[in-house]
């Protein structure tokens, strides 16, 4: 039987009752929820393109249908009534129509929910600076940054500027102003909104992501004019995000970058997310960095690899590597060793902390 427009929206309720991360739509099997990390099928009939495309159409903005049709891809967010707000990702697969949906929960977390440590909350009380969150897809990387946005929001007077692609979390106004701007519907590119934010008397600056030169550039001038900025990389661990920003510069630039990079970025935040080891849900797992005077020298001298050791030694400023934190949080019996050993930075070293040891050693 025939996929119904309607059915999109019984899908998003079993979402949210099940409590799933992500819908997944595509040819040749029913509708799949990421579910506790795992996928499983929703009961139901295979899905034919046709289905899929109902389904897609249904929720797909027309300015979106058009960019789909000609680019074979496009992301929005989409509000499913009071219940919850989905990031959707559309595109082609195999000349068939496929579809992603991640649920964006509609309460806001604390930063204690969420596991991050006092520290962190200091960093955001500097009046500029450059704090980045970063992780691979799908670590909870967004709802790090509502929960910055929403603390500066009710703690602080600030005007507060969010560039997004799409926005997925809604700020209402309390002690700050906060006005939020989509790419490709409010603003074309992210280069272009963080150039214009400059002249909109932002206090901070939120980038949902760092994707090209012209963007860090920017961002890092910004953070050193007087402004608290924001911002995402897919990297994961302080010393590789401090390289994959020098790295995008020419090489006559990046000694240049080094010194803008060491007076400007304030803190590093790094994280994954696994399955709670009681099947209960997802818990996130950090890397912590904050700016000290050891390893901005570190940085303007070009030797991030000592960035770990610093960090490892600076766990009265509030920081501490991934791979502590994950055995910790194995030791506390939030999650199994094969998540401590997926996730982690050096897994042979891993392998000794959890007694795990191969035949061969």
């Amino acid at each position: 039987m025939p996929y119904a427009a309607g059915d999109i929206h019984l899908l998003f309720d079993t979402m949210v009752q099940m409590n799933a991360s992500d819908l997944h739509i595509t040819v040749g099997r029913p509708p799949v929820l990421r579910y506790k990390g795992g996928l499983k099928n929703i009961k139901g009939d295979t899905l034919t393109d046709e289905d899929c495309k109902t389904l897609i159409y249904e929720i797909m903005p027309e300015g979106k249908q058009k960019e789909f049709e000609e680019v074979g891809s496009a992301d929005f967010g989409h509000a499913h009534g009071e219940q919850a707000r989905f990031r959707v990702a559309v595109f082609q697969q195999k000349h068939n129509h496929a579809m992603v949906c991640r649920l964006i929960p509609n309460k806001l977390l604390t930063f204690d929910q969420i596991g991050l440590s006092q520290g962190v909350v200091d960093l955001l009380e500097r009046p500029r600076g450059l704090m980045l969150v970063t992780g691979p897809t799908g670590s909870g990387k967004t709802t790090t940054l509502a929960t910055m946005v929403d603390y500066l929001n009710d703690q602080f007077e600030h005007h507060i500027i969010t560039i997004e692609d799409p926005i997925e979390y809604f700020h209402d106004h309390k002690k700050s102003l906060v006005n939020q701007r989509e790419v490709g519907t409010d603003v074309p590119t992210f280069a272009e909104a963080i150039r214009r934010a400059l002249r909109e008397d932002p206090d901070v600056i939120l980038l949902g992501e760092m994707r090209d030169l012209e963007t860090i550039a920017t961002a890092i001038t910004a953070a050193e004019t007087g402004h608290l900025v924001l911002g995402t990389l897919h990297t994961t661990g302080s010393a590789r995000t401090v390289d994959r920003i020098i790295d995008q510069f020419p090489p006559e630039q990046q000694e240049m970058v080094r010194v803008q990079l060491s007076v400007s970025l304030i803190g590093v935040i790094s994280q994954v997310l696994m399955p709670r080891a009681d099947g209960s849900g997802m818990i996130a797992g950090f890397e912590v960095m904050v700016m000290t005077p050891g390893i901005e020298n570190h940085i303007r001298k070009a030797e991030t690899f000592k960035i770990p050791s610093a960090i490892q030694t600076g766990r009265n400023k509030g920081m501490y590597l991934l791979d502590d934190h994950l055995t910790e949080l194995y030791e506390a019996g939030k999650i199994d060793a094969t998540q401590a050993l997926l996730k982690c930075q050096n897994p042979r070293a891993m392998r000794e902390r959890l007694g795990i040891f191969d035949e061969a050693e």
